[in-house]
C-alpha cells in the first residue's frame, strides 16, 4: 500500500531543526513582560515636545531615547513575528503580533510631533546642531531625515497617519492567511504515494520529471486560487489603492516616487532595468524553444517551465552536506565569514524545515542585538533549495556585519542592497559545483539550474516590476482594478515575456494574484537589479586580489552609512547606467550558448 505523506505539526518538529529565539526572548512570557516596558517608556515620548529645536543637546537626548525604544521595539516586533511565522494558525502568536501592532501603532501616534519638529529647525541651526559632538552618533540619521522635509506634514496630520498604520497591513495579512491557511490544495498521487500540495511543496511538484504530475499539481494549484480570484483581486486592488493614497497625502507625484524616494533612486534606474530586459528577450525566447525541444514537447506549457531540461539523477543533499557545499563554495570570502555562517547555519539561526501552517519561502530577519534568523522549508531532494539557503545566508552576514559595523541609528541597510549580498552568494555557489561537478550530466543539469534562476530573478522579477508599474498607473490615471482587468495586464505580460513558444492556460494569468511581495510596492525591481550588481561584484572579486575583497565587505560593512547607489559604486558598480544590466543578460545568454551546444 503506498504511503501518503503527511505535513508533520509544529509540535512533532524536532527541536535542533529550530531556530533558538532565546537571544531575543526565552519564552512568550518574557516578551509580554518588554511590551509592558515598550508600553511605559512610550508615555514618556510627549516630554520631549517643544525641545527638540532648542538645543544639540536637547535633540541628543531624545535620539538617545529612541534609539533605546527602537532596539526594544525591533525586538519586540521580530520575535512576534517569527513566532507567527512558524504557524499562521496559531491563534497565541497572531495575538502577540497584533498587541504589539497596535502598541507599535499608538507609539507612533503619540511620537508624530516629533519628525515635524525636527524639520521645523531652521537650516543655519541644524547645521549648528550637527557640528556638536553629541549628535556625531545621529548625523547620518539627521541628513537623511532633512530629505524628506517637502513630504512631511503637520504634526496633526502626521498624527492621523500614524494612527492609521495599524490598519496598513490589513490586505496584506488577510492574503498570507487567505494563501497560507485558509487555502487547502490537497494531495497529489505519486509514484511514492499522496503526497500534499502546498506553498511550500509547488516548486517541487512543478520541478517534476514527470509532466503528468506537473499537469495535475498545476491544475490542482490554479483551480484553488480560481475559487478566490475575486477575493484575491479586491485585496491586490485594495494595497495599490492604499499606495496611490499615500502617495498623495505626502505630495509625491506618483506611487513609485515615492516607494524609490527612501534609497535615493532615480526612476531611470527603473526604467532602464524595464527597457534593457525588453531589449534582450531575444536570449529568453531561445530559451523557451530549448527548453520545448529538449523536453520533446509538441506544446510548452507554463506547468514546463521549472521541470529540469536534463534527466539528471536525483541528489539527495542533506542539511550538513549543504552547509558543506556553502562554506567551500563561499571559500573566496575568507575563513572569518565562512566560520560565522557555518556555525550559525549548523547552530539554531535557522528555521529548517516546513510543519503545517508554517509561513512558504524563506527570508531572513535579524535585530541589532541577537544574530540574523533565517526561516526556510528545506528539501532534501530539491538543489533548489540549497541554493535558496545560500542566499539567505547572504542576506544574514549583511545583516551580521552591518550590526557589528554601525551605531543602531542607520545601521539597517536597504532592500536594493540586500538583495546584492544574497545573489553574491549564489553565483558563487553556481561557479563552485559547476566546477565540481560529477561528470558532464551533473555539470550541464547545474547550468540548467543557474540560467533558471538568473531568469527568475532578472526577468521574471522584471516582469512582476512592470506589471506594479502598470496596475499604480492605471489606478493614478483613474482605472478600477478590477480582477479581469488585472488578470488581462497580467496575461498581456506572460504572453510577452514567454514568447510564441508558450501556450497559457486559461488560469495562468492568476498567478498575478498569488505574489506576496506585490503587497510590499515596488520591491521586486530589487531583485532583478540586485542579481545584476551581484554578477559584476562576483567577476570583480574572483579575478581580483585582496582590494577587490574588501571593497566587496566594506559594502557589506556599511550598513545604512551611504545611500545605496553609493555603497555599490564604492563596491565598484555603477547602478545607476544600464550596463549592469547589460552585462547580467550577457551572462544569461552565454549559459544558453552552453546549454543549446549540448543539448541541440
Amino acid at each position: 500500500m503506498k504511503e501518503t505523506h503527511r505535513i508533520p505539526l509544529r509540535s512533532e518538529v524536532d527541536r535542533q531543526d529550530t531556530w533558538d529565539l532565546s537571544s531575543l526572548y526565552s519564552q512568550d512570557a518574557d516578551w509580554k513582560q518588554g511590551l509592558e516596558e515598550y508600553e511605559k517608556m512610550a508615555e514618556r515620548i510627549p516630554a520631549f515636545q517643544g525641545t527638540l529645536g532648542t538645543s544639540a543637546e536637547s535633540l541628543a537626548a531624545y535620539l538617545d531615547f529612541v534609539r533605546d525604544f527602537n532596539i526594544l521595539e525591533e525586538r519586540l516586533g521580530v520575535y512576534a513575528e517569527l513566532r507567527q511565522t512558524e504557524d499562521e494558525g496559531d491563534a497565541a502568536a497572531r495575538t502577540m503580533t497584533g498587541r504589539f501592532m497596535m502598541a507599535a501603532a499608538k507609539a507612533q501616534a503619540a511620537g508624530a510631533w516629533a519628525v515635524p519638529e525636527i524639520q521645523a529647525i531652521p537650516d543655519k541651526t541644524i547645521d549648528a546642531f550637527l557640528a556638536n559632538p553629541c549628535l556625531g552618533e545621529y548625523s547620518i540619521y539627521l541628513k537623511k531625515l532633512l530629505r524628506y522635509k517637502p513630504y512631511v506634514l503637520s504634526d496633526r496630520e502626521e498624527r492621523i497617519l500614524a494612527l492609521h498604520a495599524e490598519g496598513e497591513n490589513i490586505a496584506a495579512d488577510a492574503f498570507s492567511v487567505l494563501t497560507n491557511v485558509d487555502m487547502d490544495f490537497g494531495f497529489i498521487d505519486t509514484p511514492e504515494g499522496k503526497q500534499p500540495l502546498s506553498h511550500s511543496t509547488w516548486s517541487v511538484f512543478m520541478a517534476n520529471p514527470n509532466r503528468d504530475i506537473r499537469r495535475r499539481a498545476y491544475d490542482a494549484f490554479y483551480q484553488c486560487f480560481d475559487s478566490h480570484k475575486t477575493t484575491l483581486g479586491a485585496l491586490y486592488a485594495g494595497q495599490v489603492k492604499q499606495d496611490v493614497i499615500h502617495a498623495r497625502i505626502r505630495g509625491y507625484p506618483s506611487a513609485r516616487t515615492a516607494a524609490l524616494f527612501p534609497d535615493k533612486v532615480s526612476e531611470a534606474v527603473y526604467d532602464n532595468l524595464v527597457a534593457v530586459v525588453n531589449r534582450n528577450l531575444g536570449p529568453l525566447h531561445r530559451y523557451y524553444a530549448l527548453r520545448k525541444r529538449a523536453l520533446k514537447l509538441d506544446t510548452l506549457r507554463h506547468y514546463d517551465v521549472y521541470a529540469p531540461i536534463i534527466a539528471a539523477p536525483v541528489k539527495q543533499t542533506s542539511w550538513e552536506e549543504a552547509v558543506d557545499m556553502i562554506s567551500a563554495a563561499l571559500a573566496p570570502l575568507g575563513p572569518e565569514y565562512t566560520g560565522i555562517l557555518t556555525a550559525g547555519l549548523r547552530g539554531r539561526w535557522v528555521d529548517r524545515y516546513e510543519n503545517k501552517g508554517k509561513r512558504s519561502g524563506a527570508f531572513s530577519s535579524g535585530t541589532y542585538t541577537g544574530p540574523p534568523y533565517i526561516l526556510m522549508n528545506y528539501k532534501d531532494d530539491s538543489i533548489r533549495d540549497v541554493f535558496t539557503l545560500a542566499h539567505e545566508g547572504g542576506h544574514s552576514m549583511h545583516s551580521w556585519y552591518s550590526a557589528r559595523s554601525n551605531p543602531f541609528i542607520h545601521y539597517g541597510y536597504t532592500i536594493f542592497e540586500a538583495e546584492v549580498a544574497s545573489t553574491f552568494n549564489e553565483e558563487l555557489l553556481f561557479r563552485y559545483l559547476k566546477d565540481q561537478g560529477e561528470g558532464d550530466e551533473f555539470r550541464t543539469s547545474i547550468i540548467n539550474h543557474r540560467a533558471d534562476d538568473i531568469l527568475s530573478t532578472l526577468y521574471r522579477q522584471t516582469m512582476f516590476a512592470e506589471f506594479e508599474a502598470h496596475t499604480h498607473e492605471m489606478e493614478e490615471g483613474g482605472t478600477p482594478l478590477t480582477t479581469e482587468i488585472l488578470r488581462e495586464e497580467y496575461r498581456k505580460l506572460q504572453k510577452k515575456y514567454f514568447g510564441p513558444e508558450m501556450v497559457l492556460e486559461e488560469t495562468s494569468d492568476l498567478e498575478g494574484l498569488r505574489i506576496p511581495h506585490f503587497y510590499r510596492a515596488f520591491y521586486v525591481y530589487k531583485y532583478a537589479t540586485g542579481l545584476s550588481a551581484a554578477l559584476a561584484l562576483a567577476e570583480r572579486v574572483l579575478s581580483g586580489g585582496e582590494r577587490e575583497r574588501e571593497d566587496y565587505f566594506a559594502f557589506l560593512k556599511s550598513g545604512g552609512s551611504r545611500f545605496p547607489m553609493e555603497s555599490l559604486k564604492a563596491a565598484g558598480v555603477d547602478m545607476s547606467s544600464p550596463a549592469p544590466v547589460e552585462a547580467a543578460c550577457g551572462v544569461f545568454h552565454r549559459l544558453v550558448e552552453e546549454l543549446e551546444g549540448v543539448l541541440g
